[in-house]
């Protein structure tokens, strides 16, 4: 494999590999997981439970427990390749993971345990390489051709989108006409072309060796940071972080008595995911607090670049902790919309349908990449200078409160068709298309604002941690979403939310529509006193 740097000014040959890689890819992932609910509630694997709200609510914990895997597994991938293997065998290996999850679901599709083998695969796959590809293409060029390098990124991002959006507009048509084996198996097969692809360029890639482990990094100024004495002081922040660990020890271990000796040691909803995903949020919030108490204990044994980074990453985890609600709404386009989609009228008999294109609810879906296609550029070239000269001043943090806000009204126009729907009244599955609007408006606001606020807060050495954090927020976005999905099967909160006069489905709609409102005031509070740094590389 070649180590050597690209050619001086011109674009390197080998990202053709990576681009096309990554179309395959995104078509492969996309095209799975828009079709997961729609396939589990017509399913015989949920044939156990009765058609309705109960089988509706497994599906969408099924989809939301994928979505906290392939989240998750970014730490693993990034690990691994950091420390010891490097992007391009760890990309490629977890490839191959990705590739065998496809053909389970692909071949399993009445056997559980087969099936839900190939999500936890996909997972796992998606998961490990995602932190990876993008990093791999930048690992390409040096000094000589970084100018083209935007243009790749630009592409990058067009790629995502394009592979989105027609695996959103053609897997529900797959499924509808031909099947799961199908709709499951052209994903697949797309997934193996885009390993294929990436293989082919092994000779070409610029290979940055695994940097093995780093004395300096996030965790280890964290360590030294609550292990550190001072005479005289005691060492409170050692005491939160190990109150965090044993609160999390003893969530999982009230789980494993539950689950192995049937003790109500344990709320009976919270399954592993839940009480794991848990304990890992307890982890990470009091250790995040431990560490802050004692961060200064560091300086000295760890340069004063790395103390601070580690100061930037903590305040930019509380950012990220407060966006987690965002997702919460966001991942639910792909299971509540979907099943309220399949309760609205498809205007067929309207001259301005696609009727020969558009046959499926969850193809409804394909909306979100064309809208971000379209309203990225919008933005850019006229809303935010509109709104500059008009006198608001427009910040990244700014624009992730406005983003999460906007999101929850999304979910408010959502709650207002749902509650014609439950009226009785025939509504347009046109109508969708309002909140899609505003809940693509609000990502576009939150998820490509939050990438660019981390790396302009981060010092250079610690990208790869705050990067690792990003991705966990869309696993806690899938826990509340989880969680309450649990507490709604709480006959008490059943009688509750009847009490009310709304269905379940509106009454959760309103719910996260108020989540989102509290955590934008939430988000408004915060980033009054945030301290702003600017720790983009000098040129």
């Amino acid at each position: 494999m070649s180590t050597t740097t690209a050619g001086q000014g011109r674009m390197p040959r080998q990202i053709a590999y990576i681009i096309g890689n990554e179309a395959c890819e995104r078509f492969s992932f996309y095209g799975m997981r828009n079709i997961l609910v729609p396939f589990l509630i017509s399913s015989a694997l949920l044939g156990y439970l009765p058609a309705g709200p109960e089988r509706d609510g497994a599906a969408k914990d099924i989809f939301h427990m994928f979505v906290i895997g392939v989240y998750f597994f970014p730490l693993l991938g990034g690990w691994l390749a950091d420390r010891f293997f490097g992007k391009y065998h760890t990309i490629l290996w977890f490839s191959l993971v990705y590739c065998a999850g496809h053909a389970c679901l692909a071949l399993f599709e009445n056997n559980a345990t087969g099936f839900y083998t190939g999500l936890f695969l996909i997972a796992l796959g998606s998961g490990g390489i995602k932190p990876l590809v993008v990093s791999f293409c930048g690992d390409q060029f040096d000094q000589g051709n970084k100018d083209k390098a935007k243009v790749v990124f630009d592409a990058f991002y067009w790629i995502i989108n394009f592979g989105s959006f027609f695996a959103s507009l053609l897997s529900p048509l797959f499924l509808r006409h031909f099947g799961p084996a199908v709709a499951f198996g052209i994903p697949g097969a797309l997934m193996f072309v885009a390993t294929f692809v990436f293989w082919l360029g092994r000779r070409r890639y610029v290979n940055v060796p695994a940097a093995g482990r780093d004395p300096h990094a996030f965790f280890e100024v964290v360590k030294t940071a609550l292990r550190a004495r001072r005479p005289g002081q005691g060492r409170p922040g050692l005491f939160v972080a190990l109150a965090g660990v044993a609160v999390a020890a003893a969530m999982l271990l009230l789980w494993a008595l539950s689950a192995t000796t049937g003790l109500r040691a344990w709320p009976a909803g919270f399954n592993f995911v839940i009480t794991a995903c848990l304990a890992l949020g307890v982890v990470i919030a009091l250790g995040g607090w431990g560490a802050s108490l004692q961060l200064e204990r560091a300086r000295g044994v760890h340069p004063d670049l790395a103390v601070d980074g580690v100061r930037a990453v903590l305040r930019i985890i509380i950012v990220f902790a407060l966006v987690t609600p965002f997702w919460s709404l966001f991942d639910q386009k792909a299971s509540t919309w979907i099943i309220q989609g399949r309760e609205m009228v498809i205007p067929h008999d309207a001259p301005w349908w696609p009727s020969w294109l558009v046959q499926d609810a969850a193809q409804m879906q394909a909306l979100n990449p064309m809208l971000v296609m379209l309203l990225i550029p919008f933005n850019n070239l006229v809303l935010f200078p509109l709104l500059e000269r008009l006198g608001f001043r427009i910040t990244p943090l700014r624009k992730m409160g406005w983003g999460i806000a906007i999101s929850g009204a999304s979910w408010i126009v959502a709650a207002v068709l749902q509650l014609q729907i439950d009226g009785g009244a025939p509504v347009s599955l046109a109508w969708q298309g309002l909140p899609y609007l505003l809940l693509t408006f609000g990502e576009i606001l939150v998820s490509a604002t939050a990438l660019e606020f981390a790396y302009s807060q981060a010092p250079h050495a610690m990208k790869g941690v705050i990067m690792a954090f990003w991705y966990l927020t869309s696993t806690f976005g899938s826990l509340w979403v989880l969680l309450t999905n649990a507490a709604v099967r709480n006959e008490a909160v059943i009688g509750r939310i009847a009490g009310t006069g709304l269905s379940e489905n509106a009454f959760l709609m309103f719910f996260f529509a108020g989540f989102a409102f509290l955590a934008a005031l939430a988000f408004a509070a915060y980033a009054r006193r945030y301290p702003m740094q600017d720790n983009y590389r000098k040129a």
